[in-house]
């Protein structure tokens, strides 16, 4: 039986502004992302659904959501644009540098992304690395469509993970940081709900491990945090916590090295229930160039020393 042929009017373009659409939830942002106008973004959209016979997203909130169709529909058009851009680099392999895009949460990228790099680069200095870093669902995103080819971080959420494939470097709390000398340090008899009266740094709504805060703080009975800063900049929390008495929350792993150096210190709490997994994960339908295997295995490697 012979299969189906695809649609011709349905173009590059079409897809390429679906997969910024669901990804940014916003027609505006996703014209912004691709220097086209709003208008033009909207009628490729409207041309792709017409196309389709059936709506891609669901616009009865204030952001964009993929309606169930979209759903399916994305994982297939990203599985098809990812290999497309795979076939390229492919094709120009012979006449450019390799490029590994690596996306990266804040935590290995202080932690073992640096020297992953160091060793990668002295292997093979013919490739470069290009780090992007986000949260995670942004760096999902990234992967899924090709735009990174792997991202090292957290385990996401298991309905986040169809087409991924996830390989455990190491484990990691989360840990509250404070500037030396505060209050809080000198405390006989610390609980968790004391920190209650400090201004608290949090990670945001859309970060893998702000689950892992509410449930811990919850458990604790801590309910009344006072002017909560939801943060992921890594430059502004380690600033603002050296300068005020407020109380950050936050992967170990990117304030390590301010822990060590004496920047930064740990108030007295088992974080224990928020340890999780850090990896690497990749696509399951694609396969590594040698210079992205070469860099998973520094990645490796300067994992294995942590443990």
């Amino acid at each position: 039986m012979a299969k189906r042929a695809i649609d011709p009017r349905i173009k590059l373009r079409h897809l390429s502004c679906f997969l910024e659409v669901a990804r940014l939830k916003s027609v505006v942002n996703a014209a912004d992302a691709l220097n086209i106008s709003q208008p033009a973004a909207s009628k490729t959209i409207q041309e792709l659904e017409e196309l389709l016979g059936t709506p891609l997203f669901d616009r009865s909130r204030r952001s964009l959501f993929l309606t169930p169709f979209g759903e399916v529909f994305y994982r297939y058009a990203s599985t098809s644009l990812a290999a497309l851009r795979q076939g390229i680099d492919a094709a120009r392999g012979s006449h450019e540098a390799t490029v590994v895009k690596v996306g990266a949460l804040p935590t290995v990228s202080a932690r073992i992304l640096p020297g992953a790099v160091r060793q990668f680069t002295s292997e093979d200095r013919s490739a470069r690395t290009r780090i992007i870093t986000g949260p995670n669902a942004y760096l999902l995103s990234l992967l899924r469509t090709g735009d990174v080819d792997l991202v090292i971080g957290r385990m996401a959420e298991p309905e986040a993970m169809l087409g991924f494939s996830f390989e455990h470097l190491y484990s990691e709390r989360v840990v509250m940081a404070v500037r030396p000398g505060h209050p809080l340090l000198g405390e006989r008899q610390f609980n968790l709900g004391m920190i209650e009266t400090y201004q608290t740094l949090m990670p945001t709504p859309d970060s893998v491990i702000r689950r892992l805060v509410d449930r811990m703080l919850l458990s604790h009975g801590v309910t009344n945090l006072r002017d909560e800063v939801e943060t992921v900049s890594n430059a502004f929390g380690r600033s603002y916590v050296r300068q005020t008495d407020a109380v950050w929350l936050i992967s170990e792993g990117v304030v390590a090295e301010d822990i060590a150096d004496g920047q930064l210190a740990l108030l007295p709490v088992d974080t224990g229930e928020t340890m999780g997994p850090v990896g690497l994960t990749t696509r399951t339908d694609t396969t590594q160039t040698l210079a992205a295997l070469s860099l998973m295995q520094a990645a490796r490697d300067v994992a294995a020393r942590l443990r």
